[in-house]
């Protein structure tokens, strides 16, 4: 089973939830978020807005794909600047009864085959120190990412290790790399904007399973 990250355009949010509905896709989420890309950059693409919507849905490899092959068809995933979907793998789900309503009343959960050619960075950071974080990660060759606002609810320990406040408003930055990119990025990132920086950021990255709307990269295959 697959958590799919679907980040499209605001206006596009009610296709995609169209999408998931009729493949009976369970327990979709929707978050907003917003996009890295600088001004000019919008506009050479023609992008009204940097407002996003994060897309959170369960599916098997069957539905995975086929939600990213609807998504290119009426999503435009693929062209410059209407959005990306990845892929992470699910390792286990609390309860049988979870299990069977997410996988349509089958209680087989199955082992996703990972694609080990794309990871998903997630960069925790301070609230307003996004531009640090993209501007380190686009250094080492990250072509963007998504924002999300959230607020720390860490322990006093880590308020300690990390010196940063852990109450405060805290920002998360999605970012979709190739294998070879991933840890120059990450390096990139601790470097310039790790925990010793006013950024306070931590990163972690995870697998995926599929990936679509990276242009030239090899998306997955229909």
């Amino acid at each position: 089973m697959n958590l799919i990250f679907a980040i499209v355009a605001a206006k596009a949010q009610k296709t995609a939830e169209d999408i998931c509905a009729g493949l009976s896709l369970k327990q979709t989420t929707v978050l907003r978020a917003r996009g890295t890309a600088v001004v000019s950059m919008r506009d050479i693409l023609g992008i009204e807005s940097d407002e996003r919507r994060l897309l959170l849905a369960f599916a098997d490899e069957t539905k995975t794909k086929q939600f990213i092959n609807e998504a290119k068809r009426r999503l435009y995933i693929g062209v410059p600047g209407h959005g990306i979907i990845t892929a992470v793998p699910v390792k286990s789900v609390g309860g049988g009864k979870t299990l069977a309503y997410l996988n349509g009343d089958t209680l087989t959960g199955g082992q996703p085959k990972i694609n080990y050619n794309y990871e998903l960075i997630a960069v925790i950071c301070n609230e307003g120190k996004n531009q640090m974080v993209m501007n380190a990660a686009r250094e080492a060759g990250a072509a963007g990412g998504t924002v999300l606002h959230g607020k720390g609810t860490g322990s006093p320990d880590a308020e300690k290790f990390f010196r940063v406040s852990i109450g405060a408003e805290k920002e998360v930055i999605l970012i979709v790399a190739s294998k070879e990119q991933k840890a120059g990025i990450m390096q990139s990132i601790l470097k310039k904007a790790g925990p010793d920086t006013e950024a306070g950021s931590i990163a972690f990255s995870m697998p995926v399973t599929d990936v679509a709307g990276f242009g030239l990269m090899n998306d997955s295959p229909d």
